[in-house]
């Protein structure tokens, strides 16, 4: 990581939200305790601010989930069989994590509109909005990629 005086982005910010919700979903981190670095992570400004909300969670191999898995085939030869579907795996862990953190969050969501008895604001937007699109733009990416080299 950059600097801690240094401001971060919002791809920053989206990336360690993504690794909260890696560990939520590993059981490291409570509900609470996640919607509240989730909550810190986006107002954070600086990189100081963002190592903060992982200092006391292990390092989840974020280069293996972020970098492509490149295989070298011959030319002409095509990729079926147990090989076809190597890339895949980590997008599929990263998609299930994302639906039960999803699922967890709209419950609770649901459970405190009904304990008021009315529909509070929909503040699950906020978790499982910005982890999606990252998932989203990292599977649209990866398929293209498998595509244009597999032609």
């Amino acid at each position: 990581m950059p600097e801690p005086h240094l401001r971060a982005g919002d791809t920053d910010r989206v990336a360690v939200a993504t690794v909260l919700g890696r560990h939520m979903a590993e059981g490291r981190l409570t509900v609470a305790e996640y919607d509240e670095r989730v909550g810190r992570a986006y107002a954070a400004r600086t990189f100081g601010e963002l190592a903060e909300l992982t200092a006391d969670l292990p390092r989840i191999g974020r280069a293996r989930a972020v970098e492509p898995v490149h295989h070298q085939y011959p030319a002409g030869a095509h990729v079926c069989g147990p090989m076809a579907g190597r890339g895949r795996g980590q997008l599929h862990d990263a998609w299930r994590s994302w639906q039960r953190t999803a699922l967890i969050v709209v419950a609770i969501w649901l459970i405190t509109s009904i304990a008021t008895a009315s529909a509070i604001y929909f503040w699950p937007i906020w978790v499982i909005g910005p982890w999606g699109a990252v998932l989203l733009a990292q599977t649209l990416t990866a398929g293209g990629r498998r595509r244009s080299r597999h032609s």
